[in-house]
């Protein structure tokens, strides 16, 4: 159902996006037709303006003297003999008071030639190469008349109509953009999915094995022949033990698995911290006698948190320092407040990690390669799942290295 839905989406989303680049372009054709008109009555007009002033003020013409022959083509009808410098000088003026701001080149037809004299090619930016030939058609039914071009005119248009056309271009790059990223949302869907199936398919067919070993250790461990023999029994206990051990293993890959695809869900909840922590305390030192806990907390101090996810990142923090530790393991507990937040501190004894591996420690399945990371047992689970949990609850989580030995892991709750 989630497939299907995703897929409607990007449907909806890239036929949305099209049909706005279609309608862009749509527009943009109507302003460039709208442009076009505008810069035709335009010169319309500034030429009206010269014949009238050529003519003295007297014009007797029945229609219009302007001929729009072609886009760019005019032909503009004179009663009378003029000047071609008078008529340069009137067009210059004309086209400045109406900001018609392109090149244009002119001809005047002479009557004694009957043929169509190539003027001057007026630019606004630059002298125009001499080798470039206009062409100018005669008239048959005038006597005194010029005739004007505009070669640049589409150029001059599209450049007026440049903030259409980068936002054309604008949706154009949006829409790549929207394919290349739905293409990655596809490809990143399928490996997580891909992933998550195998981790599902392997930590199953790792419990079926292992739930048999666990039948078979504890049935070992009430036989009389197992209870007289001290060393058997040990034996025993170690596979118990380490047949456990695997099974939380597994158990971890499958939640993680489990939570990577539905989301994590908390009961959030007021908890008293120093009763709290004290009680995981004494669990996991009747594991480890040689375990020293120094809890530095003041009794009234509380917490907002999901009490079953807040008891795993405490064991996993803890049992980190005891298992990363080569002498007597220590580890010290301590609170503070301040303006931001509440701020919880796990402080141990332990072998350190390397300053350039801190950044990458709560990647999933990463692990420090030391000697001391080869004889613990661990798939770089632990701490991928206490960074997920904090940043559920909307805390902060930091780890430095002590100046002597360990390292200190701070838990941040803002207020």
């Amino acid at each position: 159902m989630e497939i299907k839905k995703l897929n409607i989406i990007i449907t909806l989303g890239f036929v949305a996006i099209i049909g706005i680049l279609i309608a862009q372009l749509l527009w943009t054709r109507q302003a460039y037709n709208l442009e076009d008109k505008k810069f035709n009555q335009t010169v319309n007009i500034a030429l009206l303006g010269v014949v009238e002033k050529l003519s003295g003020g007297k014009t007797s013409f029945t229609e219009n003297p302007v001929q729009n022959i072609s886009n760019d083509y005019y032909v503009v009808n004179i009663n009378n003999e003029f000047h071609p410098a008078v008529l340069e000088h009137y067009l210059r003026t004309e086209f400045n008071r109406f900001q018609i701001n392109t090149n244009y080149v002119y001809a005047v037809y002479n009557c004694h030639s009957d043929k169509m004299i190539y003027g001057k090619y007026i630019s606004k930016h630059q002298e125009h190469p001499d080798s470039k030939v206009i062409k100018f058609p005669k008239h048959k039914n005038l006597v005194y008349y010029f005739s004007i071009r505009f070669p640049d005119k589409t150029t001059y248009l599209i450049s007026s109509l440049r903030f259409w056309y980068l936002l054309t271009f604008a949706l154009i790059i949006i829409l790549l953009v929207y394919v290349y990223s739905i293409y990655t949302i596809i490809q990143q869907k399928k490996f997580s999915e891909l992933q998550r199936d195998f981790i599902n398919n392997m930590t199953h067919e790792f419990k079926t094995p292992l739930s048999s070993i666990l039948l078979a250790s504890e049935a070992l461990t009430k036989q009389e022949l197992i209870k007289e023999n001290p060393k058997l029994e040990t034996y025993t206990s170690i596979i118990t033990d380490q047949s456990y051990k695997l099974n939380n293993h597994i158990e971890k890959i499958l939640n993680i698995a489990r939570h990577d695809a539905s989301g994590l869900s908390l009961k959030s909840q007021k908890i008293v911290l120093f009763p709290f922590i004290s009680q995981i305390a004494d669990t996991i030192k009747q594991k480890n006698e040689n375990l020293t806990i120094q809890i530095d907390i003041e009794e009234n101090i509380s917490i907002i948190a999901d009490e079953f996810h807040l008891t795993n990142i405490i064991y996993n923090i803890l049992d980190n320092s005891i298992k990363y530790c080569e002498t007597k393991p220590g580890i010290i507990i301590s609170s503070f407040k301040d303006s931001k937040g509440l701020y919880l501190k796990f402080k141990d004894n332990g072998i350190g990690i390397p300053a350039k591996n801190i950044p990458h420690i709560f990647d999933k399945f990463y692990r420090v390669n030391t000697k001391k990371s080869h004889e613990v047992n661990g798939f770089g689970l632990g701490l991928f799942y206490v960074k997920k949990i904090v940043q559920q609850h909307n805390w902060k989580i930091s780890v430095e290295n002590n100046p002597d030995e360990g390292i200190t892991i701070t838990l941040f709750a803002p207020f």
